[in-house]
């Protein structure tokens, strides 16, 4: 397997920085949350169309994919799709902490994925880590699960966006031991905009009409948490499994918390301040204890290779 350019946790920490903006842009803008996910892809996919004659041999890496690796891709895109209307409706619902928190709960479901799919373990203290990450997260939520209600509706929907990632994330996995990160992200995001365009028209949204600053915020969109974001996150996991971006994500409602206080004035309660220290803390112990797991990743991925493709 060939050398990263850059550290890989270098850059997942760039890619939780990206996305820390996410929410933010989405309660900027006015137009519906199905519009907002589809011009979000739109524009990535226009802002990587120079990428096919820049970067050499990605028409040729599209053009050799087989079938059950365009079946995944498409698979992967629908999932993407659906993470992005799920989790931009519960921003209507519930609070901008509250729902990135929720949304970023992928490690529940990747500590299964991975350990079903690819058989990862994990050793004693970084899971220890993981799940103090995870207390942490629900330490900054606290307040919106116990109003209930609406609110409750707003974190449910959060909760299935991070399951809907996180098959995101485990395709993209088992694609990039075989495709580069271009091909891959650009037929990805392809599908999950043609999706997304697809769903606003079978709900009776317009795709027209919206306010000057929602098109700088749709741009903002693609340009910052997506190919900043979601881009650089398909390039390291051939690197750093889906638990190990995963669990860098957790460190995504710090970043939002700290933005949403800056431009909403959402204050930083206590629970935050908490569970935003026990949330790096228990990245910090992760990461820490998953070094020895992770130099044997390409290993245990080659040895479940076969169970993966059972999977497609």
């Amino acid at each position: 397997m060939e050398k990263p350019l850059i550290p890989p946790y270098l850059a997942l920490l760039i890619g939780v920085l990206a996305i820390s903006t996410s929410a933010i842009f989405v309660k900027l803008a006015s137009a519906p949350a199905s519009v907002i996910a589809a011009y979000r892809l739109v524009f990535t996919v226009l802002l990587m169309l120079p990428m096919l004659f820049w970067q050499k041999g990605v028409f040729s890496e599209i053009g050799s994919m087989n079938r059950k690796q365009w079946w995944l891709s498409i698979w992967s895109g629908i999932f993407l799709a659906s993470h992005f209307v799920l989790w931009f409706e519960s921003l209507n619902y519930t609070s901008i902490n509250s729902s990135t928190v929720l949304v970023t709960l992928q490690p529940l479901f990747s500590f299964v994925g991975g350990y079903f799919f690819f058989g990862e373990r994990l050793s004693k203290l970084a899971l220890l880590g993981g799940v103090i990450a995870i207390g942490g997260s629900f330490i900054i939520g606290w307040g919106d699960f116990q109003i209930g209600g609406m609110a409750l509706f707003g974190d449910i929907l959060a909760l299935l966006a991070a399951l809907m990632v996180t098959l995101y994330w485990l395709i993209g996995q088992y694609m990039r031991q075989y495709i580069s990160s271009t091909p891959y992200t650009l037929v990805v995001y392809s599908v999950s905009s043609i999706t997304l365009v697809l769903y606003v028209l079978v709900m009776g949204h317009s795709l027209v009409g919206y306010p000057a600053m929602d098109w700088l915020w749709f741009f903002a969109l693609a340009l910052f948490p997506t190919l900043l974001g979601h881009s650089i996150f398909n390039w390291i996991i051939k690197w750093l499994n889906t638990t190990t971006v995963s669990m860098g994500i957790l460190g995504e409602p710090i970043g939002t918390a700290i933005l949403a206080y800056l431009i909403f004035g959402e204050l930083v309660t206590v629970p935050q301040w908490i569970g935003g220290a026990v949330i790096l803390f228990g990245i910090y112990l992760f990461i820490r204890y998953n070094k020895v797991q992770a130099t044997a990743k390409g290993a245990a991925t080659d040895a479940s290779t076969e169970s993966a493709e059972r999977l497609a």
